[in-house]
């Protein structure tokens, strides 16, 4: 017997995406602060970070917000002091997970410093997260499994590759290195590699904090013979799946949020151009 697979069409594509859409708009809490940086605004502070960053020198906080180094302009003194800031959010159990990793600190684009990783979403910080869809040459699709032991998301699927631009970084550089880091893949297998996209930028509140989020996208097919290989153990498990095999498995609500609004673009392009 043979099983009739069916394409979702450009209206489920389009109904979905806008179904995540209301998942992806979150306002601050009530009890969230603004953060200013250098007199820009930065991000959104918990209740719990706003009551450990108003002991600290450099620090202003107010009716009108957080304000850390109020009266200076982006130096390295100012990331001195965003390190102290996350080391002390660390010491008062804030930070999810400590990952000796800095991010930007983005004012709409501009960057007025970086501060480690875990330290963002208490603050509510910016961050730009760059993800490749991977395509077979005959029109399947790579997704990944992210592994158990993920701080966010175990075991939930995921693009083929995806993650943070870290600091000094561009965003093309981040993607290389995310690349080859989570799926082997080297420069020389992305040679069908299309331009970065944004996709938007999401707004959540997590159990850490608030994040928010610039969705950045890249597609490109992989020649036949390359397999994704995942090198740093964040992945448990790739599959190669048809659209019709991909969207059954988006219905059963097994990827994250983040990668069903990725994959949704990436595949809605692709039938657009069928």
């Amino acid at each position: 017997m043979t099983l009739i697979q069916t394409l979702p069409s450009l209206a489920d594509l389009d109904q979905r995406y806008q179904q995540l859409l209301q998942q992806a708009y979150d306002l601050p809490t009530a009890q969230s602060r603004p953060v200013t940086v250098c007199n820009r605004l930065c991000g959104w502070a918990t209740a719990e970070a706003t009551a450990v960053l108003a002991a600290l020198p450099g620090v202003q906080v107010n009716e009108t917000g957080v304000h850390i180094a109020w009266a200076q302009t982006p130096s390295p003194a100012v990331n001195t002091l965003l390190a102290e800031i996350a080391v002390q959010l660390d010491q008062a159990g804030l930070v999810k997970a400590w990952r000796d990793e800095l991010l930007h600190v983005l004012a709409n684009t501009e960057v007025v410093g970086a501060i480690e990783r875990g330290a963002v979403r208490p603050l509510g910080l910016v961050t730009q997260a760059v993800h490749l869809n991977a395509w077979s040459h005959d029109g399947k699709l790579w997704v990944a499994k992210r592994a158990a032991t993920k701080p966010t998301d175990p075991n939930k699927w995921d693009t083929m590759v995806g993650g943070l631009a870290v600091a000094f970084e561009d965003l093309d550089t981040s993607l290389l290195r995310e690349s080859e880091e989570e799926a082997g893949l080297l420069p020389q297998h992305l040679g069908q590699r299309e331009p970065l996209r944004h996709l938007l930028r999401m707004y959540r509140q997590l159990p850490e904090g608030y994040q928010v989020e610039d969705v950045i996208i890249s597609d490109c097919v992989l020649e036949a013979g390359v397999i994704p290989q995942n090198q740093d153990g964040e992945v448990s498990e790739t599959r190669l799946l048809t659209i019709s095999d991909w969207w059954e498995m988006m219905q059963t609500g097994v990827f994250t949020l983040e990668a069903e609004m990725v994959l949704i673009d990436s595949v809605r392009l692709r039938l657009m151009q069928a």
